[in-house]
């Protein structure tokens, strides 16, 4: 058979581009399959790209799919992907045509089984266990009796009925409930909120602040329970202020919240039992207290009056009290008139040796003796004043004196210094070098001009002499300039200069260099 025989067939197949093709096989494969469960082990997980997108693989014994979870979904995961965890996975089944494959493209992931779930349960206790959000010393005791209880659980259901009940069978007490989610997606984040609300509400505001929380759920299977083992409800445990309870579940089931409450009980009624204490147990408790202490009262006064009297027994009468205070009194009142006569004749002496001493020194003869004193210095105070007067007289006429000349004297000091400043200012003032035949040459900003260069470059100049200001133009701006003079030699200072008549100085030439204005 010719080779023309099998051409003609091969002719007719349509051609297809790449892209066309490739598009035509996702196409198939999605409407083939569609949303597809998955279960297998993570394969090749390095986290979220920048992008935020997850790629991985899902293997098995056999096989592996890639697999990707887009950025919006992997926020909302509740359990994010970990390598070599088994899960189950749920997406679409789709191909990428840049690399001719095919994946899954993942709408939810779960663990596998109960033995991922209790080693992400495990792997997850021991990370918080390790920041300390489970020692002992962070916890608190719980209120005693409670003013407020707050309780955060599903308002529907029996949980929130028991513990109301057992509350109002042993203390009834106010209770806030706070509703939310105990099970699915979304009731990790509103525990959190509830607790982090109940912990905002201020002491005496509107809406009482509870003394205890109750954190509480019914039994259930380890993936209805697992929002109690999400990160930010047990950080949201350990942050509270407020004493919290924690009771999910039945007494066999424990959640990462048990470790990081205050306290644990096994049930939601458990926990009811611990807030609050039984009200006919207290008042019993009361009744038996009031009864002790009425009796102890009795015994304590009846044993203080038995040693009052057994003390009163021991005191002494009042006449053994005041015999010797008596006889002190009898002995004292015996020495009273010896005392009394010894007293008076003593002063009797004192008195007769006093008329004595006057009858021997009168006081007229005394008093003549201090007028004869009074006589003898009568001019001296006198005459010492008049001293004293005239020496004073005289310190305050040299100091008069003094005072007439000083004005005179500061004046000519002054005139003195009036006069040398003058003469400096005189020497030092341009205008005396002006004065001696010298002119100062400025340009048109008033500037001194001390070049020939600077000169032709300002074009007008002003002439300033001894006795006024002239103006001056500069010829031959554009000419080369020319080689400035020599300086001329300072004079001696003994020889006197001639004074050139007014008339006949004339401006600076072209190129001629002006001397210095203080040259001698």
């Amino acid at each position: 058979m010719s080779a023309s025989a099998f051409s003609a067939p091969i002719a007719n197949v349509p051609e297809w581009s790449v892209t066309e093709l490739a598009t035509a096989l996702k196409r198939t494969l999605e409407d083939a399959f569609g949303h597809v469960r998955l279960k297998g082990e993570i394969s090749g997980y390095r986290g979220p790209h920048g992008s935020g997108h997850a790629y991985f693989s899902l293997k098995d014994g056999g096989a592996k799919i890639d697999a990707v979870i887009w950025k919006g979904t992997m926020l909302r995961l509740r359990h994010k992907p970990k390598e070599g965890l088994e899960v189950v996975v749920t997406g679409r089944i789709t191909t990428y045509p840049g690399k001719s494959a095919y994946q899954i493209v993942v709408d939810s992931l779960e663990p596998a089984g109960a033995g991922a779930w209790m080693a992400l349960l495990e792997e997850r206790r021991r990370l918080l266990a390790a920041e300390g959000l489970f020692d002992a010393a962070r916890k608190r005791p719980v209120p005693y009796l409670p003013t407020v209880v707050g309780v955060v659980t599903s308002p529907t259901g029996a949980v929130i009925r028991d513990i109301l009940h057992r509350l109002a069978d042993r203390f009834p007490r106010p209770v806030l409930v706070w509703p939310v989610r105990v099970q699915g997606e979304g009731a990790a984040e509103e525990i959190a909120a509830a607790i982090h609300g109940f912990n905002a509400l201020e002491p005496g505001g509107a809406i009482p602040r509870p003394d205890v929380l109750i954190v509480a759920r019914g039994g259930g299977s380890i993936e209805d329970l697992w929002c109690f083992n999400e990160e930010i409800v047990v950080r949201a445990a350990a942050a509270s202020t407020i004493p919290l309870i924690s009771a999910v579940g039945h007494e066999t089931d424990v959640t990462l919240i048990d470790h990081a409450a205050d306290r644990r009980a096994p049930t939601p009624t458990g926990a009811a039992e611990m807030a609050v204490p039984v009200l006919h147990e207290l008042l019993a408790d009361l009744d038996s207290l009031s009864r002790r202490h009425a009796g102890a009262l009795s015994r304590l006064v009846d044993q203080r009056r038995g040693e009052l009297r057994g003390l009163a027994r021991a005191l002494p009468g009042p006449e053994a009290l005041l015999a010797q205070k008596r006889q002190r009194l009898d002995l004292a009142e015996a020495r009273l008139a010896p005392a009394l006569a010894a007293n008076a004749r003593d002063a009797q002496g004192r008195l007769n040796r006093a008329l004595q001493g006057l009858a021997r020194n009168p006081p007229s003869l005394r008093l003549a003796r201090a007028r004869e004193r009074l006589a003898a210095i009568d001019h001296r105070p006198r005459h010492a004043l008049e001293r004293v007067l005239a020496v004073q007289g005289e310190r305050l006429n040299g100091l008069s004196r003094r005072l007439d000349r000083a004005p005179g004297q500061g004046l000519e000091r002054l005139a003195g210094r009036l006069s040398r400043a003058t003469a400096l200012f005189s020497s030092l003032n341009y205008r005396s070098v002006l004065a001696r035949g010298y002119a100062l040459v400025l340009d048109p900003a008033g500037t001194p001009v001390g070049s020939a260069k600077a000169a032709r470059v300002a074009g007008r100049l002003t002439v300033e002499f001894a006795d006024g200001r002239v103006a001056a133009a500069v010829e031959g701006a554009a000419a080369p300039e020319t080689p400035p003079l020599p300086a001329r030699p300072a004079p001696r200072r003994a020889a006197k200069r001639k004074e050139p008549a007014a008339e006949t100085k004339k401006a600076p030439v072209e190129g001629a260099v002006q001397g210095s204005l203080f040259e001698s």
